[in-house]
C-alpha cells in the first residue's frame, strides 16, 4: 500500500520532537509520504482528562530522565527547556497557513519550530519568534502576522484538533499507519516493521 502516514504532534511534546527527526526518513525508505498535522495536547488533555508528564508525581521526574535518554537512544540532539511546556497554537496556525501554500515550507519550518524549543531552548510559544521562523522558510512575516490573528486560522487549528480527536489521537507523537495507530516516538520500531511486512 501507499497511502500517506499520519503524523499527529503538538510542538510542545519532547516525544513529539523525537519522532519529528526520524519519521520522514523512515516512510521514505518504504516509499511512503508523511501528512504532518500539529494538534493541540491542551485541548486533547481536556477530552482525555490527560496532564503533561512532567506534572504528574512520580512520572514527572522519570518522564523528564527520560526524555534525554529517548534522544540518546535515537542520536537526536536534545536540551531540556526551562520553560516547558508551551502554548503552541501559534506554531500550529503558522504551520497549516503555510502548508496550504507549500508543503516542503511547512516541514522545514515545523522542524525549525521544534529545534528552536528542544535544542535551544527558545520561546515557541513568543509571536515573533513564530514569525521569525516562518520567514526564514519564505513566509511574509506581515501577511502571515494578520492571518494569525484572523477567524480563518482560528477555526482551522480548531477544527484540525477536533478530527483528530474524531481519529481517536489522544497524545503526542499519534502516528498512523495504513489506519493502524502507533502511540510514542518509542513506536518507531514497531512501525518500521510494519511497513516492511504489512502488519504483524
Amino acid at each position: 500500500m501507499s497511502n500517506p502516514i499520519e503524523f499527529y504532534f503538538d510542538f510542545s511534546s519532547p516525544y513529539g520532537y523525537l519522532a519529528s527527526e526520524k519519521i520522514d526518513e523512515l516512510a521514505a525508505r518504504f516509499a511512503r509520504k508523511v501528512l504532518w498535522r500539529p494538534v493541540l495536547l491542551g485541548v486533547i488533555f481536556r477530552a482525555t482528562g490527560g496532564a503533561p508528564l512532567t506534572t504528574l508525581p512520580l512520572k514527572g521526574r522519570y518522564s523528564l530522565h527520560d526524555f534525554s535518554r529517548s534522544a540518546r537512544f535515537l542520536g537526536v540532539p536534545y536540551v531540556q527547556p526551562e520553560k516547558f511546556p508551551l502554548p503552541t497554537q501559534q506554531a500550529a496556525r503558522a504551520y497549516y497557513w503555510l502548508h496550504d501554500q507549500d508543503c516542503a515550507a511547512a516541514r522545514a519550518f515545523a522542524h525549525a519550530v521544534y529545534r528552536a524549543f528542544f535544542r535551544d531552548g527558545r520561546d515557541v510559544s513568543e509571536t515573533g519568534l513564530v514569525l521569525e521562523l516562518a520567514a526564514q522558510q519564505g513566509a511574509d512575516r506581515a501577511t502571515l502576522a494578520a492571518a494569525l490573528e484572523g477567524a480563518e486560522l482560528k477555526e482551522r487549528l480548531k477544527a484540525e484538533n477536533d478530527a483528530a480527536l474524531q481519529k481517536g489521537v489522544f497524545g503526542s507523537p499519534y502516528i498512523v499507519v495504513d489506519g493502524e495507530p502507533f502511540f510514542g516516538a518509542d513506536r518507531l520500531p514497531q512501525i518500521e516493521r510494519w511497513l516492511a511486512t504489512g502488519g504483524f
